[in-house]
């Protein structure tokens, strides 16, 4: 049965889901979501024994069912081969008494590689279905991950070109040498003078500029994003938490049946809502935890009901997460909404315009799946520090909150159901913050000089992905204020004519 697309700020149009792809964003500044979540058509102890590569086949077909077998079979077959260097594709590590799914095995040893090595693929099919002979430019803001993934992904695909944006001085060393260094004639790298939030919604502004979008068509061009706000890169992540869960009952971990609690280190809320949707789909998930950094404004706003951005931006050691506008929550606004879209247009008017919004005391019930919980620095800096001394097992920053968070609910809960952690990025990407944690005498010394003592404390190899990022040659040097981003796209779209 076909799946359609609606805006979360409007109930005039359906779209099918490669329109959506293509789209990125709805016309009317909302995001696209499915009409329904559809369920998964195997049981979990079907999917016992089933590869990564077949679960995300399950998965996608029900989610982009204007998609052949053989069209998303083959978007499956280019994403999920020889660029990850795990064949379990995103492998399950016990340590102790919970599971850390590991989600950076991939090119750019981030979780952002599970969606943006085949969102390309459904991109350029999509285009295809559509008859669209643009050119496809990806406009995407990051805070560190997603940037350097999108670029890999899209570094000479043809008929595409990407701009990524990223707050300078907001990232790790070497995610901006991942992201400096990036190859690719349709690839371009701007830093701006600015953190996440800003960097984020400049690009929403760009995407909204109708004079723009008019500009660009009578040029044969149009936008679209790679930004977990498009669906594409969502649905995706939906595949690791079904992948998990029949890899826990395949390898008796779990009972059948059994609730699994899952904590997510959270910052544009798109990863945890993928396991959200895994739940609609059947997975048998109890509690979805929040895990946010000091930068706590999903804590609060699952806490009190309220969403307020009105406070510091305050960069901490796991800068994926310094995040203040979480994007993709308000997807869950509007399903807690019963699908408003009405009520959810002016909660985010009111975003906008105030910098916070208030959630009813009925749409608040409708939160039960989700619990919030934060780690400052020292409590992140200690998880790492103690599961390295107790176990050997070495976390980056992000997931070390994931897994802080994850403890303090365990102490508290009284149910004692298995814990997944969501483990987002390789240690390798923040090993400066990382090697300080574990021994303060490594504090000032500089992050470029700790990889190799690194690999010798830790026993795990050195990327390839890193090795590229520090013997490549810098080749995006451009830096800009946030009211200059319309007027740099328009330079780099004009010199590339």
């Amino acid at each position: 049965m076909a799946l359609f697309y609606k805006s979360t700020r409007s109930d005039g149009y359906t779209v099918r889901a490669s329109e959506a792809i293509l789209k990125g964003l709805s016309e009317d500044g909302g995001l696209f979501v499915p009409t329904e979540i559809p369920r998964l058509k195997s049981t979990m102890e079907e999917l016992v024994g089933c590869t990564y590569q077949e679960v995300a086949l399950e998965v996608l077909q029900a989610f982009l069912t204007d998609y052949t077998e053989e069209e998303l079979q083959s978007c499956i077959r280019k994403a999920y081969d020889e660029k990850f260097d795990d064949p379990y594709i995103a492998p399950l590590v016990k340590v102790g008494d919970v599971y850390f799914l590991e989600l950076f095995h991939g090119a750019t040893i981030a979780f952002k590689d599970m969606a943006l090595s085949i969102l390309p693929h459904l991109m350029t099919i999509a285009a295809r279905k559509n008859n669209v002979k643009n050119e496809i430019v990806i406009l995407t803001a990051t805070s560190g991950d997603t940037g350097k993934a999108a670029l890999a992904g899209f570094a000479d695909v043809p008929g595409t070109r990407i701009i990524v944006f990223y707050p300078k001085g907001g990232v790790s060393k070497i995610q901006e040498l991942q992201m400096t260094t990036q190859k690719g004639n349709n690839t371009n790298v701007v830093a701006i003078e600015g953190n996440f939030d800003d960097a984020q919604s400049g690009v929403k502004a760009i995407f909204e500029e109708k004079g723009l979008k008019k500009e660009m068509l009578a040029k044969g061009m149009q936008f679209s994003s790679a930004n977990s706000i498009n669906i594409g890169r969502l649905v995706p992540q939906v595949v690791y938490y079904v992948y998990a869960y029949a890899k826990l009952l395949e390898h008796g971990e779990i009972a059948k049946d059994a609730l699994l609690n899952i904590t997510v280190p959270t910052g544009n809320f798109g990863n945890i809502l993928a396991a959200y949707y895994a739940k609609e789909m059947g997975v048998p998930i109890g509690k979805l935890i929040c895990a946010s950094n000091e930068n706590k404004v999903l804590f609060d706003f699952f806490r009190t009901g309220t969403y307020d951005k009105n406070r510091d931006f305050i960069l901490t050691a796991s800068p994926s997460m310094d995040i203040l506008i979480s994007s993709n929550l308000e997807r869950l606004i509007y399903t807690i909404a019963g699908q408003d879209a009405e009520v959810n247009a002016r909660l985010m008017a009111e975003l906008k315009e105030k910098g916070k919004y208030e959630i009813t005391v009925e749409m608040k019930k409708n939160l039960g799946d989700f619990l919030g919980g934060y780690a400052g620095e020292r409590e992140t800096f200690e998880m790492i520090r103690k599961t390295y001394e107790q176990t050997g097992y070495v976390m980056d920053t992000h997931t070390a909150v994931a897994a802080s968070v994850s403890e303090v609910y365990r102490q508290k809960a009284e149910e004692n159901r298995p814990m997944l952690i969501a483990s987002t990025a390789s240690p390798y990407k923040f090993v400066g913050n990382v090697m300080a944690a574990i021994d303060k005498k490594y504090s000032d010394v500089d992050e470029m000089d700790l990889i190799q003592p690194f690999k010798a404390l830790s026993h795990v190899e050195i990327p390839a992905a890193v090795e590229e990022a520090l013997l490549g040659q810098v080749l995006h040097t451009k830096v800009c204020k946030v009211p200059e981003m319309i007027n740099v796209v328009k330079e780099i779209l004009e010199k590339e004519q």
